[in-house]
């Protein structure tokens, strides 16, 4: 290489363009970050907590381990449901379908 070529590729002094396009680079791969991962698992924990909020006596309802079975009583954070002879407790957070809602991002 000559020198010349060597002069054009220097970076000029007090240019700080280098550091400004890593800036916008590290900002654009956060707002893709948000926009792809972080908002939509907000808005579905969102939407789960709507739903089991809105639970009452006598939905049908499927848990996190695939009990099917009726709402027998509501408390504050547990529910009992009625699965044949069996009741069982669970948390309201294990609730994954009320009815023929399913909470967002499962299966069913």
């Amino acid at each position: 290489m000559t020198l010349s070529t060597l002069a054009l590729m220097a970076p000029a002094d007090g240019s700080s363009t280098g550091m400004i396009m890593l800036l916008f680079q590290v900002a654009a791969i956060a707002l893709v970050f948000f926009f792809l991962i972080l908002r939509p698992q907000q808005q579905a924990r969102k939407k789960h907590e709507e739903l089991v909020q809105q639970l009452k006596k006598g939905d049908e309802v499927t848990t996190l381990g695939g009990l099917i079975g009726k709402v027998k009583d509501v408390k504050e954070n547990r529910i009992t449901i009625e699965s044949g002879t069996a009741s069982v407790v669970v948390e309201r957070s294990r609730i994954v379908k009320v009815g023929d809602k399913a909470a967002p991002g499962t299966v069913g």
